[in-house]
C-alpha cells in the first residue's frame, strides 16, 4: 500500500445492543449500527462503543476495527443474503481500500484523527454465533479477508464521507494478512525486529505460527526418514536370510 493511496468512510458502528451468546463470555457487543454526523474517537475507541469480553477485545490495540466494503459486499454475494453496514461489528465501513492487505504499522489520516494498523480480527465462537451460517469461522479464516485492528495515535472525530489517507508505510512491508495466516515465518521475524509497536496478542500469534511451521518441519523430516527406514529394514531381512 503506497502513502498516495486513499480511501473513505462509508459508515461510522458503535453498538446497538449486547446479545446473549451461549458460553462463557454471555454477553457481546458485536451487534453494531451506523451512527449520524461525528463521531469521537478515544485512544480506547469509539465514543458510544464497547466491547463485553475485555479479556479477549479492547485496549488500546483494538480500539477501532475497520473492514472494507469490497469484502463485505463479496460475502453477501456469497452468502447470498444482505449484510448491512456493522455486520462484521466493524466501527469503520471503508471502501477503496485493501484493509486486509493494509501494511502493519501503516498511518491512516481520517478527519482529525490518525490511526496506525495495528492486527488482524481473529475470528471467535461469538462471531460464529452472530453469522448464523455453518463453519463460519472456517470459512472466514479460509479467507483471510479479516480486516484491520487500529490504534488512535491522535484523538478526534469521524464522520461518514470522510476520506481516508495513507500518509505512512513503515517499509518491511509486512501486512494484516501476513501476520493472519503466518504462511511465511522468515516475514515474521522480520516484523518483530521491525515494528515495535506489536501488541502482545501479536506477539503471541507470532510465536504460535512459528511453533505451528516448526511442528510442521519435524512431521515432515519423521515422514522423509520412514521410507529410508522400513529399506534398511528389510535390507537387513534380506541379509539375515541369505546367512541363514
Amino acid at each position: 500500500m503506497r502513502t498516495d493511496d486513499s480511501g473513505q468512510v462509508l459508515a461510522v458502528c458503535v453498538v446497538h445492543a449486547e446479545l446473549d451468546v451461549p458460553g462463557r463470555v454471555g454477553k457481546t457487543a458485536i451487534d453494531k449500527r451506523p451512527m449520524p454526523g461525528r463521531v469521537p474517537v478515544r485512544t480506547l475507541g469509539l465514543d458510544g462503543d464497547h466491547v463485553c469480553d475485555t479479556k479477549h477485545h479492547g485496549g488500546v490495540h483494538q480500539a477501532v476495527y475497520a473492514f472494507a466494503d469490497e469484502d463485505a459486499r463479496r460475502w453477501g454475494s456469497e452468502l447470498d443474503r444482505e449484510l448491512p453496514v456493522g455486520w462484521f461489528g466493524e466501527n469503520l465501513r471503508i471502501a477503496g481500500l485493501p484493509v486486509s492487505d493494509a501494511v502493519l504499522g501503516a498511518r491512516w489520516a481520517i478527519g482529525d484523527t490518525l490511526l496506525e494498523v495495528s492486527a488482524p480480527r481473529v475470528p471467535c465462537a461469538t462471531f460464529q454465533h452472530w453469522s448464523g451460517e455453518a463453519q463460519w469461522v472456517k470459512r472466514f479464516t479460509r479467507q483471510g479477508d479479516t480486516g484491520a485492528y487500529l490504534r488512535v495515535l491522535t484523538e478526534g472525530t469521524i464522520g461518514a464521507g470522510d476520506p481516508v489517507s495513507v500518509v505512512h508505510v513503515p517499509d518491511h512491508g509486512i501486512t494484516v494478512r501476513d501476520l493472519f495466516t503466518g504462511d511465511d515465518p522468515d516475514l515474521l521475524a522480520i516484523l518483530l525486529a521491525a515494528e515495535p509497536t506489536l501488541s502482545d496478542d501479536a506477539r503471541r500469534q507470532i510465536e504460535r505460527h512459528a511453533r505451528r511451521h516448526t511442528n510442521a518441519d519435524r512431521a515432515a523430516a519423521r515422514r522423509a526418514d520412514e521410507p529410508v527406514s522400513q529399506a534398511t529394514r528389510r535390507g537387513a531381512e534380506l541379509d539375515t536370510g541369505a546367512q541363514l
